[in-house]
């Protein structure tokens, strides 16, 4: 008897899971990158179109550029589209500084959110001819005169934009005289460096690394605590005497206004694809750190960063 009652559960487990995968190989999602094609948001949301379809999680995945504003124009459509459980949206730490920077009307406590994912090191560079050798070199030159450096990254108040700032302030120098010169995307960022129109760039380690690893572009520091595995030769900023660190994270977040059923739908999904092999594949090509965490973990984690990302901000002159 029991033995057969112990059969029927382990054919119902087995059925379960059967319904699951079934569910998810039928869900067709829409993905934005609130940012153009070329830079991190995109290049997270064209890793997860690969992985959830590739895992077999979901039967489809559209992924759509928006741009402007530091990715707010892109969150105000998220807003609008409260209740569709098939629309989610990339983010990150980028987005807090956008939303205050811009004195936005919209903020990322009207949407849902699903789970952080990654977390990347930034790298600052500057082009392969460049007479600045050192991450000391760079500080010389903000120290003397901030406002005749000029930096090319991603959206103002972003990573990028808080990272140059930080590095301002940490090596003596005006942190609100900075020059820094915001672009839409990776591409445009990386064009006005290799024509020599900036003095550095920053962004996230994985955006750089051909053209690093090409000698087009010289990494003269890191921002994570140790150097990275995939780039044992440039130090980090602490090694070259400046008492700095800063990790990037991206995350994915849906519509407001979603069911409880629409919203652990599409946190399964999200989960699931974060612990499959073809994620920890992408992960490891891409040079990104496995950041998982799901959940009212991750929305405790998002309203701290919103609060931190803000006194930063307001403390290195970037808001007044």
């Amino acid at each position: 008897m029991l033995t057969s009652i112990l059969k029927r559960g382990a054919v119902t487990a087995l059925a379960l899971a059967g319904l699951t995968t079934a569910a998810f190989a039928q869900l067709e999602l829409k993905l934005m990158a609130p940012a153009a094609p070329g830079g991190g948001w995109d290049g997270t949301a064209r890793s997860m179109q690969q992985a959830l379809t590739s895992a077999g999680i979901a039967k489809s995945v559209q992924v759509t550029n928006v741009t402007g504003a530091g990715g707010t124009i892109g969150l105000s459509q998220l807003i609008n589209a409260k209740g569709d459980g098939s629309q989610l949206m990339v983010n990150g730490f980028v987005m807090i500084g956008a939303i205050v920077l811009n004195k936005s009307p919209v903020n990322l406590t009207q949407v849902t959110p699903i789970a952080r994912l990654t977390a990347e090191a930034e790298v600052i560079v500057v082009p392969a001819d460049s007479p600045i050798k050192t991450a000391k070199d760079l500080a010389d030159r903000v120290k003397a005169d901030p406002a005749k450096v000029t930096w090319a990254g991603g959206s103002a108040g972003g990573t990028d934009h808080i990272l140059a700032a930080l590095f301002a302030d940490a090596v003596g120098g005006d942190p609100k005289k900075i020059n820094y010169i915001p672009f839409s995307g990776g591409g445009e960022a990386l064009a006005a460096m290799l024509g020599g129109r900036v003095t550095a760039g920053i962004s996230g380690y994985g955006e750089f690394e051909g053209q690093i690893k090409a000698g087009k572009l010289r990494a003269i520091a890191v921002s994570s605590p140790k150097r990275l595995d995939n780039a044992p030769d440039a130090p980090t900023l602490k090694e070259q005497g400046i008492n700095l660190e800063l990790l990037n994270w991206r995350s994915v977040v849906a519509a407001p206004g979603l069911s409880d059923a629409q919203q652990k739908t599409l946190a399964d999904a999200v989960e699931k694809m974060a612990k499959s092999k073809e994620w920890a594949e992408i992960l490891k090509a891409r040079g990104w750190d496995d950041a998982y965490l799901g959940g009212a973990d991750f929305a405790a984690f998002q309203k701290a960063e919103i609060e931190r990302v803000t006194k930063v901000m307001h403390d290195v002159g970037l808001v007044k």
